[in-house]
């Protein structure tokens, strides 16, 4: 007998079948006893006329005749059913992971992720992740672009020689990669179209609810573009592909046909004028400009999302390609989602000599990167978007580690 899943009992009601998963509850009655069992698709009641002698989370498997009752979880469950042990558990759970909230809080979460992570609620946070994920993929794989998988492990650091881990590679320095914005600026040489799903390492001592030393980016790459307006516009299309790909799991925002865009300078200018701050002069956004700029992009445009485009060069990473009427400042972006920076990316350059020049006596440290230009490459330009990030700010979550399985941060590498 195959096993069926909860959430397809419906399909056979009047069958007899077998489910498998963990005892969620037990509920005992003068009569009878209810045993919700909890597997990958949803929860299935069964029902005994005696106790089994089972806690939850133990696993079993459950064998009974599918009988229709609207009261019952997805309106069926077990009669007549029979029920095996699997595994018992040695331990508790540190809180009850059949009730409706979650009765702990995150450093508890965390320590026990192996099992707090059960409860539904929790669970949900990283199916909503996944399906991001699967969104992210699928609006690329349709414009044609191609997956990647590039090295973790690098001879050089990629945006600067700060905040790396370094290791020891068989005797020699190495680092865990901050990016693979080498590598994927390297293979629009060969695809035109590149796109990876992979870890980023970086090495700040931030201690807050938005940084992590060890998170997921989604990164993209491609060619033959005119400037950083042609990225703005893929990327507005992977973020409305990656919200309706989580529509039937979380409430999906709003993406406008065309995302509302405000240069930095004029930016920085809304801010003198009606905050009380004059942020002119200083190279980025702090994070309380990013929120009152997203509150006026939702006044005045109905969106919640909002492009800043044209950052300072001193603020960007050599490969970052300036503007062409006004050197001093880049064809870069930021996009900005209910308050947060979500994604960064823009044009880069793409000549050989470009980067002798702004590298000087620095080229001969990135060689490697380097021989793709000297072959020849087209205008190009990604972005890269974090994913936890953003899985926590769709969902409300105050801390991102609240959407990260097993967070690595300043003080935390266990478990």
């Amino acid at each position: 007998m195959s096993r069926t899943l909860a959430a397809d009992l419906r399909a056979h009601v009047g069958a007899t079948v077998k489910i498998a998963g963990w005892v969620h509850r037990r509920r005992e009655l003068k009569s009878v006893t209810f045993v919700v069992v909890r597997d990958r698709s949803g929860t299935a009641q069964a029902v005994f006329p005696q106790s089994p002698p089972v806690t939850e989370e133990t696993v079993v498997e459950v064998t009974g005749r599918v009988t229709a009752n609207e009261q019952a979880p997805g309106g069926v469950e077990l009669t007549e059913a029979v029920l095996t042990t699997i595994a018992e558990p040695s331990a508790r759970p540190p809180f009850d992971l059949y009730r409706p909230a979650v009765a702990a809080g995150l450093p508890s979460i965390l320590d026990n992720a192996a099992v707090t992570l059960r409860h539904p609620l929790l669970r949900k946070r990283f199916e909503v992740a996944a399906a991001r994920v699967a969104g992210f993929r699928r609006t690329l794989d349709t414009l044609g672009f191609t997956e990647i998988h590039t090295p973790k492990i690098v001879a050089t650091a990629t945006e600067s020689g700060a905040n790396v881990f370094e290791l020891d590679y068989f005797g020699r320095p190495a680092y865990l990669a901050q990016s693979p914005q080498f590598f994927k600026q390297a293979m629009v040489g060969v695809f035109e179209r590149v796109y990876e799903t992979g870890p980023v390492f970086r090495a700040e001592p931030h201690d807050t609810a938005r940084h992590l030393a060890q998170y997921t980016s989604l990164d993209a790459e491609f060619g033959f573009i005119r400037d950083h307006r042609d990225v703005m516009a893929v990327l507005r299309d992977v973020i409305a592909g990656m919200a309706a790909a989580t529509a039937s799991l979380a409430a999906a925002p709003d993406v406008p046909a065309e995302i509302p865009a405000i240069d930095f300078l004029a930016a920085q200018g809304l801010l003198a004028q009606h905050t009380g701050e004059d942020p002119r002069g200083e190279p980025d956004l702090a994070p309380a400009h990013e929120r009152w700029l997203s509150d006026w992009a939702r006044r005045e445009h109905g969106s919640e999302f909002l492009f800043v485009t044209g950052y300072p060069m001193a603020k960007q990473p050599f490969y970052t390609h300036p503007s062409p009427s006004t050197p001093d400042f880049s064809n870069s972006f930021d996009l900005l989602f209910r308050g947060l920076e979500l994604v960064t990316g823009g044009q880069r350059r793409h000549r050989h000599a470009d980067y002798l020049a702004v590298l000087g006596d620095e080229a001969a440290h990135y060689a490697d990167y380097l021989t793709a230009f000297a072959h020849g490459m087209p205008p190009h330009g990604g972005f890269a978007i974090g994913l936890e990030r953003w899985t926590a700010r769709l969902l409300g979550l105050a801390n991102i580690r609240e959407a990260t399985l097993f967070p690595r941060d300043l003080h935390r590498l266990r478990p």
